[in-house]
């Protein structure tokens, strides 16, 4: 089938690539038409997907109309803070009702919303999809064996989606809570800033078990108390996207914590990792909800300062060993 691109990045190169092998057509178009010239010309996307050769089926489209032409699936890939203005733009050009793909993990600043509470506000009959869970852009991209799951409020979409993504290396589980998928990938980012703090504190796997286990608690503690299903929290899009972004050095959120650790300014550690690094503008969303709905987040909370320059990481540690004694399930 012939399916839209928005978002040139690593994750929707890495998609379609995997996608057009399946042997669907791909037409990708970026709001950088640099970069998506020389992709055509190098075939490769070297800026953040370097070493990873673009099949003949994915074509880069200088308009973006061109891109979304008779598009079956349109698939987003573009960072969580812009995919709401992205998505409105997007809508005059696609075919009549076509399934929107999101693959954006974040939640939005401005009014603390998810992409698909935006999507729908945008267009209350969408046919949406989020695809989540976890998937570094540099294995998909080499086909090494991946697990996600897709989400929809319509069962049936979700599994045309999953028969039309999955292959034998990139299997895709059915869910239909849509907003625990989202909020599953979103808020595990603060978690991996956390996790890389520690690491670039020096601190050992002890911290980072802490960190990752208290860290899904939280998430699951927001994510219920938003309506979310708790279970999700305990899946591909909760603590397996939580493992993989707290452990690997593919991790952008993890490796800006490694810098923010080891003494750089949270800012100047964003430059350095080079690309978006969701966890930051996720840690102020998380925290105000988190305020708003009386749910409490001391991971979360500590990152927030940490990065915002309230407190320094060191001290962050201190705060969460010396909190008040609690009994682990009555905590849950």
């Amino acid at each position: 089938m012939r399916i839209g691109v928005i978002g040139a990045g690593s994750w929707g190169t890495a998609l379609s690539v995997h996608l057009a092998g399946i042997g669907h057509s791909i037409y990708m178009w970026d709001l950088d038409a640099e970069h998506l010239r020389r992709m055509q010309e190098d075939r490769e996307n070297k800026d953040y997907l370097p070493g990873v050769i673009l099949p003949n089926d994915v074509h880069m489209c200088p308009e973006e109309a061109d891109a979304l032409k008779d598009a079956e699936i349109v698939l987003f890939s573009v960072p969580a803070q812009h995919f709401a203005g992205a998505f409105e733009k997007a809508l005059p050009m696609m075919p009549e009702d076509p399934i929107i793909v999101n693959v954006a993990k974040g939640i939005d600043q401005k009014t603390l919303k998810t992409m698909s509470q935006l999507a729908f506000e945008i267009k209350p009959d969408a046919r949406y999809v989020v695809l989540s869970g976890p998937s570094h852009a540099e294995e998909v991209g080499r086909a090494m064996p991946t697990t996600v799951c897709v989400a929809s409020k319509d069962t049936a979409l979700a599994e045309f989606v999953q028969d039309s993504f999955m292959n034998e290396r990139f299997r895709i589980y059915v869910s239909d809570d849509v907003l625990g998928v989202e909020l599953g990938g979103s808020l595990k980012n603060i978690i991996a800033l956390g996790a890389g703090i520690s690491d670039g504190l020096g601190y050992g796997d002890n911290a980072k078990a802490a960190m990752m286990t208290r860290g899904i608690v939280e998430m699951t503690r927001l994510g219920v108390k938003m309506g979310a299903d708790k279970e999700t929290f305990s899946g591909l899009a909760g603590i397996g996207d939580l493992i993989v972004t707290c452990c690997s050095m593919h991790s952008r959120n993890r490796r800006c914590g490694i810098l923010i650790g080891k003494g750089m300014d949270p800012q100047d550690a964003v430059k350095e990792v080079g690309m978006v690094v969701e966890g930051m503008f996720t840690a102020d969303s998380a925290y105000r909800l988190a305020k708003e709905l009386g749910v409490e987040m001391p991971i979360t909370e500590a990152i927030y300062a940490c990065i915002n320059g309230k407190i320094k990481a060191s001290d962050a540690v201190g705060l969460l060993m010396t909190r008040q004694k609690k009994h682990e399930k009555e905590d849950l």
